[in-house]
């Protein structure tokens, strides 16, 4: 469940490369583009400007390199010709690379053009709840530390928490121990300890935090229609706190705050 200083570095790398992903997607002007047209674009990217591997292509069967969830899809969305970016939209590319062997897995929820207000706000308060979830990781803290200040930022706020689906441990597997809830109560759960690595990603929906999948197994909505965003990135933790692996540039006042 710990990783060794030097697969912490290969994890580092690995991290980098993927928030350079997140750094192209905010050069390109997303309107009027299907959300296949940008996983082609995605997936070309790293494949042969970065030379690693996509790990979600293949990964329990799914065929795209990233999942696009669109307004009031909340995970797995699936890349689609037919699925074109209008003004207005909210969109999360929750996207995975390997390299040297080893997974960084991160998302971030996209405003596309003229958003209303009320969207904005809920995009916002996502980013901020799971800055609220890192701030908690420190060694001999607990998982339920996160989960709960993930919650309490979300309902302070009038959003709902989607309790479905969590972050997870990563590392040469997608998936690893332990699961990461983002709801919880403080001091239970797992004792975190140097060496762990973990993804930490809410899902917060404007209404409430019922969900359901679509027909074609994976896409994940909201039952009542509502607006949901999600933000994730990949964390270890360090001896005297946390190191986000998939930082982004425009994050970085956030580490340093």
């Amino acid at each position: 469940m710990t990783k060794t200083s030097e697969e912490l570095a290969l994890m580092a790398e690995s991290g980098r490369l993927l928030a350079s992903v997140f750094g192209l997607l905010d050069r390109t002007a997303l309107t009027g583009m299907s959300t296949l047209q940008i996983d082609e674009l995605v997936e070309d990217y790293i494949v042969h400007d970065l030379e690693a591997r996509p790990a979600s292509l293949g990964q329990y069967g799914f065929q795209f390199v990233l999942n696009a969830s669109v307004n009031h899809v909340v995970c797995h969305g699936v890349p689609s010709k037919s699925d074109v970016l209008r003004d207005g939209d909210i969109v999360n590319f929750d996207i995975t690379l390997e390299k040297n062997g080893f997974i960084a897995d991160s998302s971030k929820t996209y405003l596309v053009g003229a958003v209303k207000p009320a969207a904005r706000r809920l995009v916002k308060t996502t980013h901020d709840a799971m800055w609220k979830g890192i701030r908690a990781v420190r060694p001999g803290a607990h998982l339920g530390d996160i989960g709960w200040a993930i919650e309490r930022h979300a309902k302070r706020n009038g959003y709902s928490v989607v309790r479905e689906y969590c972050g997870h441990g990563i590392g040469r597997e997608m998936h690893e121990e332990p699961q990461v809830l983002h709801f919880g109560k403080p001091g239970t759960g797992l004792v975190l300890r140097e060496g762990m690595v973990f993804t930490i990603e809410p899902m917060l929906n404007h209404g409430r935090r019922y969900v359901r999948t679509e027909p074609d197994g994976w896409t994940v909505v909201t039952k009542d229609g509502s607006l949901s965003a999600q933000f994730e990135h990949t964390v270890a933790v360090t001896a005297n706190g946390v190191s986000v692996l998939t930082l982004r540039p425009e994050e970085a006042a956030r580490m340093a705050s």
